[in-house]
């Protein structure tokens, strides 16, 4: 029987897309390990969820654990009233398109020489970059390729900053483990990034990706909108819901449910960040009568740029996000392999109800620059190996092209060796990339 519904609570929409089981879901999010064989055309997306980090890591679903498609009548959000906690359906088939869906050319996705066309043109420049190139260049800061201190890590912020990069991102790491036993980590995520805030001017801002696992979400939105305020409204918000268990455990954070907390935890950052108040009961996570004080300068808050293909994770954000990010294995670190993920996400986005044009795109990109031996990296699994990009500086500027002829509006380069020297010398090739 389906219970009467009630008022909604206070930054809580009826369209809410999160969803705490679809029918027939007993809300176990079995997760297998990070892994998957093949290249992106095999992508299942009903039986995988990836959160996009600095490290591409995996959110497996069950088999037995469908996902209805069209998320409608079977998702519920938790909510509490006077009398109780109940479940009031919500459905996401509120913003109908008259945008006609474009016919994307389909083949395979490995290596070609030469890239087809993304026949939509992806309207945002959500992520800013300088007028006239094609697409936007970021760059992300060394994580554990080698201990860097903060005057190193404020030097090649401040270099990739004046060559003419767009961008600077972070990952949200906290320890890896190798089989050997060696052990390493980064900085704290937040604390690195306001103090990039102060150290930069112009360049866009942000986590690649923020896990929601590591932070409470009300400090989470906290924390988005103290950087914004601190970068004068220059952060970009990537979020995901962590893959390390070796992180998990040494937080002392569950790793079960993952996918399901972090629907929760994602409605109230949004929430909070784009409204500045939320009343929310969750199985996971709540948030009562929480208010964010002071707001953000932007109307809206921070733009947010979700890490992740697969079904769930996009169902719970597509209407609220500004931008996607894929990491460099899912595309074999090639624009020849865009089009299938981006498929997924256009297919996920009509769904929902909204114009695909609307999400920018974004890709990371494995460079090796003079030097680069290869990246040391948390991730270790095979799918890992792919082949980096290298060559002359017209050969790089050509590559950058082709993402943006697949419909990427922002790419960010993992750099090996990742110093300053290899930022400087960025520069020729950013200067053809803006020529045309």
């Amino acid at each position: 029987m389906e219970v009467e519904e009630a008022p909604i609570p206070r930054g809580v929409s009826r369209d809410d897309p999160l969803r705490r089981h679809a029918a027939g879901d007993d809300g176990s999010d079995r997760d297998a390990p990070p892994g998957r064989a093949g290249p992106p055309e095999s992508l299942d997306p009903l039986a995988e969820d990836t959160d996009v980090g600095p490290i591409l890591a995996e959110e497996m679903e069950s088999p037995d654990e469908p996902v209805d498609e069209a998320r409608l009548d079977a998702c519920h959000v938790p909510m509490m009233t006077h009398s109780g906690r109940v479940r009031v359906p919500c459905s996401l088939e509120t913003r109908p398109t008259t945008r006609r869906a474009p016919a994307w050319g389909r083949g395979p996705a490995a290596r070609e020489p030469a890239h087809r066309t993304c026949s939509m043109r992806y309207r945002p420049n959500m992520i800013p970059r300088r007028p006239g190139r094609p697409l936007g260049v970021g760059i992300q800061l060394p994580e554990v390729e080698r201990e860097v201190r903060w005057p190193e890590l404020r030097a090649i912020a401040r270099t990739a900053e004046q060559v003419g990069l767009d961008s600077i991102w972070l990952g949200d790491h906290l320890l890896y483990r190798y089989d050997s036993g060696e052990t390493r980590g980064p900085w704290e995520a937040w604390t690195t990034l306001a103090g990039l805030a102060e150290a930069t001017e112009r360049v866009a801002l942000g986590p690649l990706v923020a896990a929601t696992a590591f932070h409470a979400p009300f400090m989470l939105a906290k924390q988005a909108a103290t950087v914004d305020e601190i970068s004068g409204g220059r952060l970009v918000l990537g979020i995901g819901a962590g893959w390390n268990p070796v992180e998990f455990a040494a937080l002392g954070a569950p790793f079960d449910h993952r996918i399901s907390r972090f629907e929760e935890a994602f409605t109230i950052v949004r929430t909070l960040l784009a409204e500045g108040a939320i009343d929310f009961e969750g199985e996971f996570f709540s948030a009562r009568d929480a208010e964010l004080l002071p707001r953000s300068a932007r109307p809206g808050g921070p733009p947010i740029l979700i890490g992740s293909s697969g079904p769930r994770m996009l169902a719970a954000t597509i209407l609220h996000v500004a931008a996607w990010n894929a990491w460099y294995a899912d595309t074999e670190n090639s624009p020849g392999g865009v089009p299938a993920l981006r498929d997924v996400v256009d297919g996920a986005a009509r769904a929902a109800g909204r114009d695909p044009g609307e999400i920018e795109r974004t890709v990371a990109v494995q460079v090796r620059m003079p030097g680069g031996t290869g990246r040391v990296m948390g991730d270790t699994s095979e799918r890992q190996s792919i082949v980096p990009l290298q060559g002359t500086p017209e050969q790089l500027a050509e590559e950058l092209r082709a993402y943006a002829r697949e419909g990427i509006g922002h790419v960010q380069l993992v750099v090996d060796p990742i110093t300053e020297a290899s930022v400087a010398a960025l520069a020729p090739a950013l200067e053809l990339l803006d020529r045309g």
